[in-house]
This record gives C-alpha cells, structure tokens and sequence, in this order.
C-alpha cells in the first residue's frame, strides 16, 4: 500500500521554525520544535503521516494512542519547566485526518490518550501559556479536539482544502443513513454540517481566516503573513487576562449557545 508521508503540516511546521531539528526522544508522527515567535520562546508542536507506524491505523495523520500520549508529554514539559519563569507560547500545527480507529487503538485506551492530550493543552491555557492553533489542512474527528481545539485562539488558512468536521463525508453518511450528496446539499442549508472552512468560520471558533496564495507550497509572503498572525494572536492573548475560551461565542451561528449560557448563569 502506497502510503503519502508528507503533509501540510510537515511543510508548515518547517516553514515556521525555519527548517529547525524537532527535538528527539518523540515519534517520527510527533515533531517538537522549539523557537522563537515575536522574539519570544515558543513551543511548536505537529502530528504528521509515518508510514512504518507501528500502529497501522495511524499512519496517515491520525492521532492514536502513541500520538496522544506523546503530544500531552510534550505540552506538560513546556508546563512543568515555565513554572517559575515566563510561559512560553504554544503553537499547535494542525493537519490531523481523525483520530485512529481500531480494536488495539480501543484496547490500549485511545480514549484516555486523546484526553491526556486535550487536558495536556487546557491545563497550559489554564497556567498562562499562550496557546494558538493554526489550522493548515484538515482537523477532523476527535484528533482536532485531541491537537488544536483547546487553544486560545484559532488560525485557519482560507483554503479548499482545509476542513474541520467531527468524521469524514463517507462516515457520517454510513452513520446518517445518508448519502454522500444528500449531506453536501444539507451542508449548504446548515452550517455545522458543512466541511468547508468558511462554514466553520461562521460558528464563531476561529479567530482568523488567512489568505494564502498557496497552502500546499507557502511562499515567502504566506510565511510572513502567518507568522504576523501568530504574532497578533499572542499580543491579543497577552492583552487578555482571561484563559477561558467564551470569546468563541460571537459567531453568527452561535445565538442559540450564548443565549443557552446566559440563560444557565441567571438560574445558577
């Protein structure tokens, strides 16, 4: 089986720490890089394809149990060594297909893994670390919740081929009783079941949607204007003592849920 290893991710992360080595003792499906954002220490993190994965199923992008559980040991370190120094950012590349689906991934607790890594990242946003996703391909399933979904602030790029969604088209089909082209036509009535990153951007969950002339091959421009983002994204973290995520609820599409919330607080 012809297996693709290279990824958007792979090149985004390069590309952002300026071809700099990943630290070692991780996976070759986790790359930890750290350097510098706004002449400040930061943290980059990135889960990318391994074709000699020891576990099949995560092969392609996914996050399994090794990824989930490598991913929060590389949160934490960043947690437990800032504790009595300046909390260094955090910038969490984001090009995950979904989490690992099978009976070992489910035996050895995939489920456990996936919440270390998210509780790993809610924890650093929590201490003060400034947490930022950057969304350069697809975040599906509960891999985006597990890398990326916990940040203060979210930064996609505008492009087709960046997508966000809880599985993929062929799955939510088969769990729908659907078909595939009865969905793409209640995508375009119903915004949460849309794919397409501009839908996503109406729920209220990114902070930004950048343009790049190319997401597969950034030039120097999309480079530059990703790393500004990044840059004005932890100013704006900086700038804000809260570490909760209510500034998600803005979104057009999010009434019903700001409404919800302030309906829970005058009860509570």
């Amino acid at each position: 089986m012809n297996i693709e290893t290279t990824s958007r991710g792979a090149t985004w992360l390069a590309a952002l720490t300026d071809g700099a080595a990943p630290l070692t003792g991780y996976p070759p499906s986790v790359q930890v890089v750290d350097g510098a954002l706004a002449d400040q220490r930061c943290r980059y993190v990135a889960v990318l394809p391994d074709a000699a994965n020891a576990w099949p199923r995560a092969r392609t992008g996914e996050i399994g149990v090794i990824e989930g559980w490598e991913l929060a040991r590389a949160v934490h370190e960043v947690i437990d060594a800032d504790r009595a120094a300046p909390k260094r950012a955090i910038v969490a590349v984001v090009d995950v297909t979904s989490q690992a689906y099978g009976r070992r991934e489910e035996a050895f607790g995939i489920h456990e893994a996936l919440a270390g890594a998210a509780g790993a990242y809610a924890q650093a946003r929590l201490a003060g670390h400034p947490v930022i996703a950057l969304i350069v391909g697809k975040a599906m399933s509960g891999a985006y919740l597990a890398h990326g979904y916990q940040a203060n602030r979210i930064i996609a790029l505008n492009d087709a081929g960046v997508m966000v969604h809880a599985m993929g088209k062929a799955a939510a089909a088969r769990v729908t009783m659907r078909s595939v082209e009865d969905l793409e036509r209640l995508a375009a009535e119903v915004p949460p079941m849309a794919y397409d990153i501009s839908s996503y951007a109406t729920l209220g969950l990114l902070w930004q949607l950048l343009d790049v002339d190319s997401a597969d091959r950034p030039c120097a421009v999309d480079l530059a204007d990703a790393r500004h983002a990044l840059i004005v994204a932890l100013d704006d973290i900086r700038a804000d003592p809260s570490p909760d995520l209510r500034s998600r609820l803005g979104g057009p599409n999010r009434g019903a849920s700001s409404l919800v919330r302030e309906k829970l607080l005058a009860q509570w």
